[in-house]
């Protein structure tokens, strides 16, 4: 059975739990990723977000995610293989579609890596765009799609998309 899509609000203990989620990751890979970032809504103060933790992880060659496999299994993270996604390593704590933690593996610095930090940083730094982004999520798509998390997610994407290219104009100063 599918979760069901449920936006909280924002919930200041997320910026804690990451930080303990990272000091086991970097544990358990001995410090192998180059740098741990926290991404998705949960990263975003003052934005509400599905209650699970999105982790970025950045390695210097993506090949050295295999090696992450039975460490990450030891706190209980599982690796989900998605040939879609040939730039990414992909683990999940928790149940399937159910999961707690979503941690993605990225060439440090890669396209993938940046946008992911474009789209948070303009998030934090635009509360405008941040309510247009948390009225969508709430109001919109979570009603929509109550029991469907890959229809909830594939219809974010544009508007996504549009906000990593204005984090991009304006780094470019356009």
């Amino acid at each position: 059975m599918e979760k069901t899509v449920k936006i909280e609000d924002y919930n200041p203990n997320w910026v804690s739990e990451f930080q303990q989620e990272k000091a086991r990751i970097m544990e358990v890979l001995k410090n192998s990723p180059l740098c741990v970032e926290h991404i998705g809504s949960t990263s975003v103060i003052g934005l509400g977000a599905k209650p699970i933790l999105d982790i970025m992880a950045g390695v210097r060659h993506l090949d050295e995610a295999d090696k992450f496999i039975e460490p990450l299994k030891s706190i209980g993270y599982e690796f989900v293989p998605h040939q879609e996604f040939p730039e990414r390593r992909f683990f999940r704590k928790g149940q399937w579609r159910a999961g707690t933690h979503h941690l993605h593996i990225y060439r440090f610095g890669s396209e993938q890596w940046k946008n992911h930090l474009s789209f948070r940083d303009y998030l934090r730094n635009h509360p405008d765009v941040r309510k247009q982004y948390q009225e969508l999520k709430k109001l919109s798509l979570a009603q929509k799609h109550p029991a469907d998390i890959v229809g909830y997610t594939e219809a974010k994407a544009p508007f996504i998309q549009n906000v990593i290219k204005l984090a991009k104009n304006e780094v470019n100063g356009r």
